[in-house]
């Protein structure tokens, strides 16, 4: 069972960051078209062509990836048992990643609106915030580095126990 969750994870995560690297690339690229000097016919085929790869893209891949590796990754959390302080660094940087998700379908769906990214920061900024997140992602689950040294920084009420334990009704 383990195995199978770690499997799902994995193949949702790698869907999930290929959209986080590809969807921004697309919106950045297919504004440049916008931008250039075709004729009113072309464009509007491109257009047509933008708005169905990146609205697809986004609610019939990227959502669902993202969805399917929290999910998968929800479960692992207690079928494993991990409970390490790189876990609630992983979890940090995942919740980043999921603001650049929401981030990028914001920007679709703006681009849709006004037929494109007129007055919009660059979609390649997502690349910028994004490809750390996943990076850092990859090393704490590859390395899993003990971050001990973290809790002399954190304050007393959130290292002392609440008195109570899962176990204990």
């Amino acid at each position: 069972m383990v195995a199978g969750l770690k499997y799902l994870h994995l193949a949702a995560m790698l869907c999930w960051c290929a959209s986080l690297v590809a969807l921004p690339l697309l919106l950045h690229f297919y504004g440049q078209i916008w931008r250039g000097k075709a004729d009113s016919s072309q464009t509007q085929a491109r257009y047509a062509e933008f708005r169905l790869i990146t609205h697809f893209g986004y609610v019939g891949f990227a959502t669902p990836a993202a969805v399917i590796a929290i999910a998968a990754g929800t479960g692992l959390i207690f079928a494993d048992q991990v409970f390490d302080l790189w876990f609630v660094a992983k979890l940090t940087l995942v919740a980043g990643m999921a603001l650049v998700h929401a981030w990028i379908g914001h920007l679709i769906l703006t681009s849709g609106e006004h037929r494109g990214l007129q007055n919009m920061p660059s979609a390649l900024w997502a690349l910028v915030l994004g490809l750390p997140l996943m990076m850092g992602v990859l090393w704490l689950v590859l390395a899993k580095p003990d971050l001990a040294w973290v809790a002399d920084w954190m304050p007393d009420f959130m290292l002392a126990p609440r008195g109570q334990s899962v176990g204990q009704p």
